[in-house]
């Protein structure tokens, strides 16, 4: 079993100057390609329950398959909830055998926001997990605009709310489909002088694959958040699978046929972030 904390895999990410991939997952062969992609090449992985994936499949369920691949693999694999905005829904992962509770109450004044995020790291802790929390928020490509991370809250949010990892809005967008975008480097450098908690840096698909190794090895950015470009690469495959038959209709078989692109493109992804071979 190589289940793990967020901690767990974070604090060495943060000595050693590398970045750890949280993956969203929306389903069974997604979750397996990048699990088997982080085998195949030493990095430790984080799956991650965002809110489309807890729509399609229940938090019990997918504790027990994120569970499953830490069990069938020999690198560190954190089973953690992404998104989650209420007390209950963490308390629903924590009890489903999720290792790291992301709450995210970026939306919500700074104090509100710090009172609540303590609230689930102390939940958390104390079953020896981890937790996660925002401050500033982070918008949507073609949705809600983001509000940047002043350095300031940011420094009393990771001192109150108690949390292992804060997640920043330094020009990051969620659901950003190319990377043409980059980061506000002066403002994550304002952030990591005033803290030592590990940064997390979501909507990291918009990320200029170079700045993300960049920040990886040079700042206390230590996990950034990869799904639209890894659901792209699913999306072309399984679009490839059902183009090539007509006649097939089994979707096991069609289904198949996305794992070693998805496998590919997620090794790509891992590699970039310059964690060193874990198997030894």
């Amino acid at each position: 079993m190589t289940l793990a904390t967020l901690a767990d895999v974070l604090q060495p990410a943060l000595k050693g100057n590398y970045a750890v991939g949280g993956l969203v997952t929306l389903g069974w062969e997604d979750m397996r390609a990048y699990a088997y992609a982080a085998q195949s090449i030493g990095a430790p992985v984080i799956l991650q329950a965002g809110p489309g994936c807890r729509e399609h499949t229940p938090l019990p369920i997918l504790g027990k398959m994120y569970r499953h691949l830490a069990a069938e693999v020999d690198v560190p694999v954190v089973a953690h909830l992404d998104h989650g905005y209420t007390f209950d829904e963490c308390s629903k992962a924590l009890d489903s055998g999720f290792t790291s509770l992301m709450y995210d109450g970026s939306r919500k004044p700074l104090n509100q926001n710090i009172d609540e995020t303590a609230r689930i790291a102390e939940l958390a802790n104390a079953a020896g997990i981890s937790c996660e929390g925002e401050i500033g928020f982070v918008g949507y490509a073609n949705g809600e605009n983001s509000a940047g991370t002043d350095p300031d809250e940011a420094a009393q949010f990771a001192r109150e709310s108690g949390v292992d990892a804060m997640a920043i809005s330094v020009g990051n967008v969620h659901l950003q489909q190319d990377k043409e975008g980059g980061l506000d480097l002066p403002r994550i450098q304002a952030i990591e002088a005033v803290t030592s908690v590990p940064l997390v840096i979501h909507g990291g698909s918009g990320v200029p694959v170079a700045q993300r190794t960049l920040l990886a090895q040079t700042s206390k950015v230590c996990k950034f958040n990869i799904g639209t470009e890894l659901r792209m690469a699913f999306g072309a495959a399984l679009r490839a699978s059902v183009n090539s038959d007509p006649d097939q209709f089994d979707r096991a078989v069609l289904l198949k046929a996305t794992h070693d692109p998805v496998m590919t493109a997620t090794q790509s992804v891992l590699r970039a972030f310059g964690a060193p071979d874990l198997r030894g």
